[in-house]
């Protein structure tokens, strides 16, 4: 039974890190207001390496529609400003020469519809990875069999598996729900 504990314990840990995954991949989905984490996929050349954006530029949110990127040294105000332009935000950048503000546009409801359809992809990405991990978790249960361990004790590894794997489903859900409903609100 400790090995079944281990497995189920091992189990929950990852599927947490899938819920998390999820959390940090929907922060790149906008929803109408301005949110620092949009910018997180953004890398500037910064000494001849690739790095985030927050690592070189303070970047603020001093309204809902607005966001104020402060690069620590100014000559990458041109880098942060191209950087920007290249990514597939869709934002157009301004930069007055000290920081370049990002004026987040109100979305229009074709644009809503098409990013309920980008969360769902990404949920259904985070539903898959909690079925693998149910799946992964099952079939190291039923490989106790061999060493010793009752049908039984691994009938009910299983079931409380399943039950882990529920409780996720329904949290992934509850995230979509959430995310849904601050895209589409106006």
């Amino acid at each position: 039974m400790e090995e079944i504990e281990l497995y189920l314990d091992d189990a929950k840990d990852t599927m947490e890190k899938a819920l998390k995954h999820l959390a940090i991949e929907l922060t790149k989905i906008r929803a109408g207001k301005a949110n620092a984490g949009m910018l997180d996929g953004i890398q500037i050349e910064y000494y001849g390496m690739l790095s985030p954006l927050h690592t070189v530029a303070s970047i603020n949110t001093p309204d809902a529609r607005t966001i104020v990127i402060k690069p620590f040294e100014k000559k990458l105000i041109g880098e942060v400003e191209k950087a920007i332009r290249n990514s597939n935000l869709g934002l157009n950048p301004n930069n007055d020469g000290e920081q370049i503000r990002l004026s987040i546009p109100p979305l229009t409801e074709d644009r809503r519809r098409d990013l309920v359809k980008k969360v769902k992809q990404e949920v259904e990405t985070a539903k898959i990875n909690v079925r693998n991990i149910r799946k992964d978790t099952n079939d190291d249960i039923r490989k106790l069999v061999k060493d010793g361990v009752s049908e039984d004790a691994v009938k009910q590894g299983e079931e409380r598996v399943q039950k882990l794997t529920d409780a996720f489903i329904a949290r992934v859900d509850e995230v979509f729900v959430a995310k849904e409903k601050d895209i589409l609100l106006v």
